[in-house]
Protein backbone atom coordinates (compact mmCIF):
# COMPACT_ATOMS: atom_id res chain seq x y z
CA UNK A 1 0.00 0.00 0.00
CA UNK A 2 1.04 3.68 -0.42
CA UNK A 3 0.70 6.36 1.83
CA UNK A 4 -2.49 7.76 0.28
CA UNK A 5 -4.31 5.27 2.02
CA UNK A 6 -2.51 6.23 5.43
CA UNK A 7 -3.40 9.51 4.56
CA UNK A 8 -6.96 8.91 3.60
CA UNK A 9 -8.09 6.91 6.68
CA UNK A 10 -6.00 10.02 8.77
CA UNK A 11 -7.95 12.39 7.43
CA UNK A 12 -11.34 10.86 7.34
CA UNK A 13 -10.68 10.54 11.21
CA UNK A 14 -9.86 13.93 12.06
CA UNK A 15 -13.10 14.80 10.18
CA UNK A 16 -15.20 12.38 12.12
CA UNK A 17 -13.48 13.50 15.14
CA UNK A 18 -14.28 17.37 14.15
CA UNK A 19 -17.38 17.22 13.04
CA UNK A 20 -17.39 20.38 11.68
CA UNK A 21 -15.83 21.44 8.00
CA UNK A 22 -12.29 21.66 7.87
CA UNK A 23 -9.74 23.81 5.18
CA UNK A 24 -7.54 21.39 3.31
CA UNK A 25 -4.54 23.33 5.05
CA UNK A 26 -6.25 22.54 8.31
CA UNK A 27 -6.23 18.68 7.72
CA UNK A 28 -2.61 19.11 6.00
CA UNK A 29 -1.48 20.20 9.37
CA UNK A 30 -3.13 17.61 11.39
CA UNK A 31 -1.83 14.39 8.79
CA UNK A 32 1.53 16.65 8.43
CA UNK A 33 1.42 16.84 4.34
CA UNK A 34 0.74 19.61 1.81
CA UNK A 35 -2.44 20.26 1.31
CA UNK A 36 -1.89 20.09 -2.77
CA UNK A 37 -1.54 16.27 -1.81
CA UNK A 38 -4.89 16.49 0.62
CA UNK A 39 -7.31 17.89 -1.72
CA UNK A 40 -5.94 15.32 -4.34
CA UNK A 41 -7.30 12.51 -1.76
CA UNK A 42 -10.31 14.32 -0.84
CA UNK A 43 -11.64 14.08 -4.34
CA UNK A 44 -11.23 10.35 -4.00
CA UNK A 45 -13.06 10.27 -1.00
CA UNK A 46 -15.43 12.56 -1.86
CA UNK A 47 -15.84 10.46 -5.41
CA UNK A 48 -16.52 7.52 -3.01
CA UNK A 49 -19.27 9.62 -0.76
CA UNK A 50 -17.04 9.58 2.56
CA UNK A 51 -16.33 13.18 2.56
CA UNK A 52 -18.85 16.44 1.40
CA UNK A 53 -17.43 20.02 0.59
CA UNK A 54 -18.79 23.10 1.15
CA UNK A 55 -18.28 26.29 -0.30
CA UNK A 56 -17.32 29.81 0.14
CA UNK A 57 -15.95 31.88 3.44
CA UNK A 58 -15.88 28.97 6.12
CA UNK A 59 -15.79 26.57 3.33
CA UNK A 60 -13.65 22.68 2.94
CA UNK A 61 -14.83 19.30 3.69
CA UNK A 62 -16.73 17.07 6.27
CA UNK A 63 -17.21 13.56 6.77
CA UNK A 64 -20.37 12.03 5.19
CA UNK A 65 -22.23 9.38 6.89
CA UNK A 66 -21.67 7.14 10.08
CA UNK A 67 -18.39 6.46 10.43
CA UNK A 68 -18.93 3.12 11.46
CA UNK A 69 -20.31 2.05 8.07
CA UNK A 70 -16.91 3.88 6.40
CA UNK A 71 -14.54 1.18 6.69
CA UNK A 72 -11.02 0.88 6.00
CA UNK A 73 -11.59 -1.79 3.07
CA UNK A 74 -14.05 1.42 1.25
CA UNK A 75 -11.41 4.14 2.05
CA UNK A 76 -8.93 1.64 0.35
CA UNK A 77 -11.14 1.02 -3.19
CA UNK A 78 -12.07 5.07 -2.63
CA UNK A 79 -7.95 5.52 -2.87
CA UNK A 80 -7.74 2.98 -5.65
CA UNK A 81 -5.50 0.78 -3.53
CA UNK A 82 -3.95 -2.81 -3.61
CA UNK A 83 -3.51 -4.41 -0.70
CA UNK A 84 -0.52 -6.31 -1.64
CA UNK A 85 0.93 -5.71 -4.72
CA UNK A 86 4.89 -6.21 -6.71
CA UNK A 87 6.40 -4.05 -8.57
CA UNK A 88 8.55 -6.49 -10.13
CA UNK A 89 7.95 -10.23 -11.34
CA UNK A 90 10.50 -12.83 -11.28
CA UNK A 91 10.75 -15.89 -14.38
CA UNK A 92 9.64 -15.39 -18.01
CA UNK A 93 7.12 -17.04 -19.26
CA UNK A 94 8.57 -17.69 -22.27
CA UNK A 95 11.45 -19.45 -20.86
CA UNK A 96 11.61 -23.95 -20.85
CA UNK A 97 12.14 -23.97 -17.81
CA UNK A 98 8.79 -25.12 -16.05
CA UNK A 99 9.95 -22.71 -12.16
CA UNK A 100 11.32 -19.45 -14.54
CA UNK A 101 7.87 -19.54 -17.42
CA UNK A 102 5.70 -20.88 -14.12
CA UNK A 103 6.34 -18.98 -10.66
CA UNK A 104 4.74 -15.41 -12.09
CA UNK A 105 1.03 -17.03 -12.35
CA UNK A 106 1.65 -18.67 -9.32
CA UNK A 107 2.77 -15.59 -7.30
CA UNK A 108 -0.11 -13.70 -9.02
CA UNK A 109 -2.31 -16.57 -7.47
CA UNK A 110 -0.99 -16.13 -3.93
CA UNK A 111 -1.06 -12.18 -4.19
CA UNK A 112 -4.52 -12.42 -4.65
CA UNK A 113 -5.32 -14.90 -1.73
CA UNK A 114 -3.41 -12.19 0.72
CA UNK A 115 -5.64 -9.38 -1.28
CA UNK A 116 -8.54 -11.12 -0.22
CA UNK A 117 -7.57 -11.53 3.06
CA UNK A 118 -6.30 -8.03 3.70
CA UNK A 119 -9.42 -6.69 2.51
CA UNK A 120 -11.76 -8.99 4.26
CA UNK A 121 -10.21 -7.57 7.15
CA UNK A 122 -10.09 -4.17 6.62
CA UNK A 123 -14.25 -4.31 6.11
CA UNK A 124 -14.03 -5.28 9.94
CA UNK A 125 -12.17 -1.98 11.13
CA UNK A 126 -14.44 1.43 10.46
CA UNK A 127 -13.28 5.09 10.97
CA UNK A 128 -15.71 4.65 14.29
CA UNK A 129 -13.65 1.76 15.39
CA UNK A 130 -10.55 4.09 14.91
CA UNK A 131 -11.72 6.98 16.57
CA UNK A 132 -12.32 5.36 19.39
CA UNK A 133 -8.57 3.67 19.79
CA UNK A 134 -7.21 6.85 19.52
CA UNK A 135 -8.94 8.41 22.27
CA UNK A 136 -9.71 5.38 24.09
CA UNK A 137 -13.10 4.98 24.86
Amino acid sequence: MTSEFAIAVHTLVFLNHKGDCQSSEKIAENVCTNPARIRKILAKLRKAELVRTKEGNGGGYYFQGDAADATLAKICRAVEEIPVSVSKKTGDPDMKCQIASGMAAIMDEIYEGLNQLCVKRLEEISVADIDRKVFGE
